[in-house]
């Protein structure tokens, strides 16, 4: 059962979808319940529907949720990726489940996606309410970005404060593209990677488009991603149970390096599962992939959670 529901977020609120089991009967005691926090530049009902529809599926309540200043959310200037704010709108999805009838608030764990998985680490670092953390190919965005910099973050920072300064001076914000518009754009470009074709094809065509996913990136929160580290201080911080499901073929896309680490770092690693023949953005949709990974994760909170 799908339930269209709001979640006030100060002066804003965020879109948010809940899935909930279809019981014929109500239960016994109130529910378990996943947060889940989706990839950079999605919009609820892409990779989230995929995910949290198969959790209601499992018995699992799950709220997915457009990010502040996208989607269907509240909050200006739009197409803003703030990292920070992405970690913050997670603990507010959780106030609002916390509080739902039916909802167990110690019973709330959270599933994170792509850079999704980054944002859901860290805000679980400090936010104990979360009992448990799933991550699919987690990310970690601020390593990425600094990674794509080819004169160094440094450079493009120096470069990303004069662009500000133009900014404030013309009142007009520019905006970056996440992917080419169109697979005839991509291969205008001579884009040959097989992992960013397969992103383009989930995002830009039918097979993944949703009206609400701009495909635009504000560039003024280029700088906040730069210098994010979503894993700082998990080794000290996060004590919640941690399930990582990735796919095999991660080479060269950073989520094989961050998965490590992340491991590495965990104080309570429960679980790694490769998802075998996958890659990275096969993980979004392709039920011979997503199927067997939400199997094992609800497996997870129903012991966890």
């Amino acid at each position: 059962m799908l339930q269209h529901i709001s979640i006030p977020r100060g002066p804003i609120e965020l879109a948010a979808d809940l899935y909930v089991p279809d019981d014929v009967d109500a239960p016994a005691e109130p529910r378990r319940a996943v947060v889940l926090s989706t990839p950079g530049s999605s919009v609820k009902e892409q990779i989230g529907a995929a995910y949290a529809s198969r959790l209601a599926a499992h018995g699992i309540a799950a709220l997915v949720f457009d990010p502040a200043h996208q989607g269907q959310s509240g909050g200006e200037p739009r197409d803003l990726e703030d990292p920070y704010r992405r970690s913050e709108d997670i603990s507010y999805a959780i106030d609002a489940l916390s509080i739902r009838p039916g909802i167990d608030p110690e019973r709330i764990g959270v599933l994170g996606i792509c850079a999704g998985g980054g944002y859901a680490i860290f805000t679980a670092r400090t936010d104990h309410r979360i009992k448990a953390v799933g991550a699919v190919d987690p990310g970690e965005i601020g390593a990425s970005f600094r990674g794509f910099q080819p004169d160094g973050p440094a450079a493009a920072l120096d470069a990303m404060a004069r662009a500000r300064i133009e900014e404030t001076r013309t009142g007009e914000l520019t905006r970056q593209q996440w992917l080419p518009d169109t697979m005839a754009d991509a291969k205008q470009a001579g884009i040959t990677d097989v992992d960013l074709l397969q992103a383009i094809e989930y995002y830009r065509t039918e097979r993944g488009h949703h009206e609400h996913s701009t495909n635009r990136r504000l560039s003024r929160g280029d700088t906040l991603l730069i210098g994010f580290d979503a894993f700082h201080l998990v080794d000290q911080l996060m004590t919640q149970p941690l399930q990582l499901i990735l796919a095999e073929h991660l080479d060269g896309t950073g989520f094989d390096t961050a998965a490590t680490r992340l491991w590495d770092m965990a104080p309570r690693p429960v679980d790694r599962m490769v998802i075998k023949n996958a890659r990275h953005y096969e993980m979004y949709d392709v039920p011979e992939y997503v199927d067997p990974a939400v199997e094992r994760l609800a497996a997870f909170y129903h012991d966890h959670l």
